[in-house]
């Protein structure tokens, strides 16, 4: 009923930046809080950044400075900008989504957090 797909990601060379989205579709009744995880090779997934509904973000350490997420909620779509891109820094990034859907027969409305199938990034050093 709700889908979440990432796009932006891609072959980058060090320093370099790249913009992933994330747009969020379906049976929404509304979108709580969002966020982008990584996972690199060998590694567990991990958070980069997360924002609420209001605005307010947090973002690992490792990232913060070189990473911006931001949200447009009329689009239900959560942004990360990345720059100053690091070898290190490839990894599958996954968005998720703290969606909230209502049953149209019942009205009740149910929370559930979704993921997308994620986005290669990949830096050449």
């Amino acid at each position: 009923q709700v889908q979440l797909v990432e796009s932006g990601g891609g072959l980058v060379q060090a320093g370099g930046s790249l913009r992933l989205s994330c747009a969020a579709s379906g049976s929404i009744f509304s979108i709580d809080g969002m966020g982008w995880y990584r996972q690199a090779p060998g590694k567990q997934r991990e958070l980069v950044a997360t924002i609420t509904s209001g605005g307010m973000t947090n973002y690992a350490d490792s990232v913060n400075g070189r990473f911006t997420i931001s949200r447009d909620n009329a689009k239900n779509t959560v942004y990360l900008q990345i720059n100053s891109l690091q070898p290190e820094d490839t990894a599958i990034y996954y968005c998720n989504a703290d969606v909230r859907t209502r049953d149209v027969r019942t009205t009740v409305v149910r929370g559930y957090r979704y993921w997308g199938p994620g986005t290669q990034v990949t830096v050449s050093s």
